[in-house]
């Protein structure tokens, strides 16, 4: 999935960055209002984790001003003030759940994966197609039984192929939604990461190269 953090405290923002990146999750960041909108405007985010309390653009109005715009984005509204009356106006502005900081770094990643899901078609919460068994939750890939060593991006990869149900899925919508906005579109990552990925997975190969396309599980 890719997520975009809005925070104005920096240090904040880059430390949930990281540990959602060592979650296998891709993430953008903001620090600040208009920023805000710029890069949801421009990249297809799954999740924007947001701080009510912003420079430039008031939370509120972030949230209030995606939810106008048909993004389809979950919005997990962080604040400082964790009052009943609090969470019941950032729900009515179109905030799709409420966190209050401090919290835990575990409840925020399980709460980002639950509105993650809720964004995209109903899947099962295991994958399981042509041998493979994916468990997104636990982070663990295997083929007939054989426990796979992905990396975070071969896991990311191969879980929107096997979410996609056999559809081909383009290289640039894998780079969009599998990598951060410093990605470059024009670099191999894609083709390297589908290489090394079926490598892992062993014969006979799983991951089809559709012509102009894309690929297909």
């Amino acid at each position: 999935m890719r997520v975009l953090v809005v925070d104005d405290h920096v240090e904040l923002a880059e430390t949930v960055a990281g540990g959602l990146r060592r979650e296998g999750i891709a993430v953008d960041l903001a620090f600040d209002g208009p920023a805000a909108l710029e890069r949801a405007g421009v990249n297809g985010y799954d999740v924007v984790v947001l701080d009510r309390d912003l420079p430039g653009l008031h939370g509120d109005e972030v949230c209030a001003a995606l939810t106008r715009g048909g993004s389809r984005a979950r919005i997990l509204m962080l604040t400082a003030s964790g009052t009943v009356a609090d969470r019941v106006e950032g729900l009515a502005l179109g905030a799709d759940d409420y966190l209050a900081k401090p919290f835990a770094f575990a409840e925020l990643v399980a709460r980002i994966r639950a509105l993650a899901r809720r964004a995209q078609p109903a899947l099962p919460p295991v994958l399981v197609r042509g041998g493979l068994r994916l468990d997104p939750a636990r982070r663990t890939a295997s083929r007939e039984g054989r426990e796979l060593a992905l990396s975070p991006k071969e896991f990311a990869v191969l879980e929107l192929l096997m979410a996609a149900q056999g559809a081909v899925i383009s290289a640039e919508e894998l780079l969009e939604r599998a990598w951060d906005e410093a990605a470059d579109p024009f670099s191999q990552t894609v083709k390297v990461t589908v290489s090394r990925l079926r490598r892992k997975l062993g014969e006979p190969q799983l991951i089809e190269t559709v012509e102009r396309a894309g690929y297909r599980l």
